[in-house]
């Protein structure tokens, strides 16, 4: 049977393949390799379920009962007690910037009310433009209330319910998924765009032969690669303004902020994006690589940054994975500016990020670059 496989026209093609895929390192890695890799990264990393999130504490009690229900709030494992605010309005500031993700408000006369027997209240402000944290947030709170009640309750004879925990969401009251996945799609689309298609570029004038053309013009390597990314941050920002106005009149997406500052910053995303696109394609030799490679940093970039599932859940490694991808920042920018109305002032780490990543990205995509022909 094999002998007759092997007498058959089609074994010296299958053989040839075998042997070809097996010289180009590149691909065999990609093929057997990535998937287990992003296997691996992925199925660690991706949590549905929001825990530990980001979380400061005004605590305007100061007394034994208000410090006993932080605890019980922070052992429901929703809350990550980060630190103390002093006002509210730095409650509105840590949150609007983006250092935490909720507040717990005790006003004080918390002590007062649960030692005379009244009703005392609390209050959780929670970043609604995530749902999930949101959701998380509700739960967790309805957890610490009725256990810190029914502590309470132990200690008395019967009367009202002694503790009540509210939960008050701050930029996307209704919690709609629309309103946080939307501004994401913005940040998802420009990095399809930006980051596989430029991959493309430089492989895509060897493969034609043009390349040549290209190395015997004076034109230098900066002005070149200049050349071929600026078309494309046009094209970016064509599909992110048709993806803001879609989203304005089909799902009632706010825009609270500046829109001049949105498309300054998204400058310097769209380029980093081109600069990676860049590097792949100068890095590899045919456009399957160029693909391949190109799809493989997209999964983190979309997995990882927050788009689609909350940073604060997963593991710190994961976390640490998501700081060197360009959308993670663009993310926060676009919600900040979209939907909490953010200044330049409380969105500048996630924007000096941004430009750095281009500058660095695009520098080392001329560096790599050779006016030469193998």
């Amino acid at each position: 049977m094999l002998a007759r496989f092997r007498r058959a026209g089609l074994w010296p093609m299958l053989r040839k393949e075998f042997i070809q895929l097996r010289r180009d390192r590149l691909t065999l890695a990609m093929v057997v390799v990535l998937p287990a890799v992003q296997l691996l990264l992925f199925g660690y990393a991706i949590r549905t379920e929001v825990r530990n999130l980001p979380t400061v504490v005004l605590d305007e009690s100061q007394s034994s009962e208000s410090r006993a229900l932080i605890d019980v709030m922070r052992n429901t494992g929703n809350f990550r007690v980060i630190g103390s605010v002093a006002s509210r309005a730095e409650v509105r500031r840590v949150i609007e910037r983006g250092e935490a993700s909720a507040a717990v408000i005790i006003p004080p006369d918390f002590a007062a009310n649960l030692k005379r027997g009244r009703s005392a209240t609390a209050q959780i402000v929670v970043d609604a433009a995530d749902p999930m944290a949101a959701s998380a947030a509700i739960s967790g709170a309805a957890l610490a209330g009725a256990a810190r009640s029914s502590a309470i309750l132990a200690q008395r004879t019967g009367g009202q319910p002694p503790l009540e925990v509210r939960v008050r969401p701050w930029y996307n009251p209704g919690m709609r998924s629309e309103a946080y996945i939307v501004p994401g799609v913005i940040g998802v689309l420009l990095s399809i765009t930006s980051l596989v298609v430029m991959s493309l570029a430089v492989v895509r004038e060897r493969e034609r032969g043009t390349l040549e053309q290209l190395v015997v013009t004076p034109l230098g390597r900066t002005s070149l690669l200049l050349g071929k990314v600026l078309p494309f941050v046009a094209v970016g920002y064509v599909q992110m303004t048709v993806v803001l106005v879609l989203g304005k009149l089909v799902f009632d997406i706010p825009v609270r902020g500046s829109l001049l500052l949105l498309y300054l910053i998204a400058g310097a995303f769209i380029t980093a994006n081109l600069g990676i696109g860049l590097l792949i394609s100068t890095a590899v030799k045919s456009q399957v690589q160029a693909t391949q490679l190109g799809y493989f940093v997209m999964l983190p970039n979309i997995l990882l940054s927050g788009f689609m599932f909350p940073r604060e859940s997963m593991p710190e490694i994961a976390q640490w994975i998501g700081l060197v991808l360009p959308l993670t920042y663009f993310l926060t920018v676009l919600r900040g500016i979209l939907l909490k109305s953010a200044s330049l002032s409380a969105i500048w780490p996630e924007t000096l990020a941004l430009v750095t990543m281009a500058t660095v990205l695009f520098s080392l995509s001329v560096l790599r670059f050779r006016k030469t022909v193998e």
